[in-house]
């Protein structure tokens, strides 16, 4: 189902196929007059995800289709071998993690996991972890730490689970010591926010040497909706939350909370997961390879300036 937005794009992308059908069907050439509408299609395209606004970015962000973060594992990493269980509760399906592959380096993978349909999402609790989730990811950054593997993470969650069971497990806490373990980490982090980044559910895992957010996904201490029914008692007033909060890929290069934006395909990730997931990997490649040499006081150093110095104010 096409976003709002998207409407003129599928008018468009509608009537090529059935120019094409009728051609067929009459044996005619149209080739010519179809060549024109996909020009025009392409130019559509670009013109109107060029023109986003933030809140519609956020559609993008949550648009269903995009690559959830067991697609990467299981496309753009080698050998991936989910490891399961936080040793002390249960094993959280919000939070998928194990060792991998990718390019030669030899990896620890933790990545926030919605699911690709209703039946799932409702299994994977809609990417909302408990603090079991953030209890394996801990036990993944000490997997890590002895056997010198960096680590990998990736974003994508509305937000911890703010549930009674969660509250009554210590869901603050665990969060709060997840972030603590992250910092402390001795080899190379990066992570990639590929759809939503929300609150302390993802910084949890996000305490890494290097932020990497993809074009249309989102970072926000905060949801649009939950912000509107909070300063307006209006949730509908969404839109404008989004525009207050700056929580864009190209808001957060500005304010340096993230280190590097990754192209989408035209039209987003959910319309070329491949493409999407290729471009994804390249860059974390990049960033590992950049990493790879820095001694352990290096990397503890780099990750403590990175984000002691978010938020500064700036005179003008």
């Amino acid at each position: 189902m096409p976003l709002p937005f998207e409407k003129p794009i599928e008018d468009l992308e509608v009537k090529i196929r059935d120019m094409r059908s009728y051609a067929a069907e009459q044996n005619l050439d149209l080739s010519k007059e179809i060549q024109l509408l996909e020009r025009r299609l392409d130019t559509l395209k670009a013109e109107i995800f060029s023109n986003l606004t933030r809140w519609q970015r956020v559609q993008v962000a949550r648009a269903p289709g995009r690559p959830t973060g067991l697609d990467y594992l299981q496309t753009m990493f080698g050998d991936f071998q989910e490891l399961h269980g936080d040793r002390t509760l249960g094993d959280d399906p919000a939070v998928v993690t194990g060792l991998a592959s990718l390019e030669g380096h030899n990896l620890v993978v933790i990545a926030q996991q919605k699911g690709r349909d209703t039946k799932e999402n409702i299994y994977r609790n809609f990417g909302m972890s408990h603090p079991s989730g953030y209890r394996k990811a801990m036990r993944m950054f000490d997997l890590a730490d002895k056997f010198r593997l960096p680590v990998v993470t990736l974003i994508d969650t509305p937000g911890a689970y703010p549930g009674i069971a969660a509250e009554e497990q210590g869901q603050a806490w665990v969060i709060a010591e997840s972030i603590q373990r992250m910092s402390q980490l001795e080899v190379p982090a990066v992570t990639v926010i590929v759809g939503e980044g929300g609150s302390g559910g993802a910084l949890a895992i996000g305490i890494a040497n290097r932020v990497i957010i993809l074009e249309n996904a989102i970072y926000s201490v905060i949801s649009p909706e939950s912000c509107a029914a909070i300063l307006w008692r209006d949730a509908s007033e969404a839109p404008k939350a989004a525009e207050s909060l700056r929580l864009t890929a190209r808001d957060l290069i500005e304010l340096e909370v993230v280190d590097r934006i990754v192209e989408e395909p035209v039209g987003g990730a959910h319309k070329d997961p491949e493409e999407a997931m290729r471009r994804v990997g390249e860059a974390l490649t990049e960033e590992i390879d950049s990493l790879t040499y820095l001694t352990p006081s290096k990397l503890l150093e780099q990750r403590r300036n990175r984000f002691r110095k978010l938020g500064q104010v700036r005179s003008i």
